[in-house]
């Protein structure tokens, strides 16, 4: 994990498909909002990713892609959200990424909602059928927003939801937008607030995350 700045809110960056810990150094990312690191606005942490031992890993039974996902969970839950915390002394953490980041950004902010205050999706891809290719269970289900999403009704989840702050952002050119419109229209039906951000002329790519990144982390605070 590589960790930037000395203090602010923390924020948890998780790198895009197969992407791995300095991913959001190289691409630039982080430098596109230098200044609200460097002013102590924000705190970036950036773990490793494992989508090639979990959801890319077609060697495995589908039933284990989705176990070693939840493996890679437990370890952000257990030990990244509590260093991060303990670090910044901060209660609650953000959590973001870009492309399939955002997958396991809002994957967990919408399943631990106590542990999250802020959700930065930026081109974000949610649906997590196209990796276990017919094959269903109850852990598929309970990490597949589009689907447990729909069925929530518990009023401990839906309230801790409501208060944290949430960024959809696409572009109209994103091959995603599709999927951010249809979250957005769950989370509209749940009454969860909300920001969809369409951006005219943006697609999926880093251009335009390095724009979105440092507008939706100035949110934070």
């Amino acid at each position: 994990m590589l960790v930037f700045g000395h203090s602010g809110f923390p924020v948890i960056l998780f790198p895009t498909s197969k992407g791995r810990y300095y991913e959001y150094k190289d691409f630039k990312l982080i430098e596109s909002a230098k200044h609200l690191i460097d002013t102590g606005r924000v705190k970036i942490y950036c773990p490793d990713g494992i989508d090639e031992m979990s959801w890319y890993n077609y060697s495995i039974h589908p039933a284990d892609r989705v176990k070693t996902h939840i493996g890679y969970e437990n370890v952000i839950l257990h030990d990244v959200i509590p260093f991060a915390k303990y670090e910044t002394g901060q209660p609650k953490v953000a959590v973001g990424g870009c492309s399939f980041g955002s997958y396991h950004a809002a994957n967990i902010a919408f399943r631990h909602p106590d542990q999250i205050g802020y959700l930065i999706s930026m081109g974000g891809s949610f649906d997590i059928k196209q990796f276990i290719m017919g094959y269903y269970d109850d852990n598929c289900y309970f990490n597949n927003p589009p689907d447990y999403l729909p069925n929530l009704s518990d009023s401990w989840y839906l309230d801790r939801l409501k208060n944290m702050g949430i960024v959809l952002g696409t572009g109209e050119w994103d091959m995603c937008l599709n999927d951010n419109i249809q979250l957005s229209n769950i989370l509209n039906s749940k009454a969860i607030n909300h920001w969809l951000d369409i951006k005219k002329w943006a697609g999926h790519d880093w251009q335009w995350w390095h724009q979105m990144f440092p507008e939706y982390l100035a949110q934070i605070g």
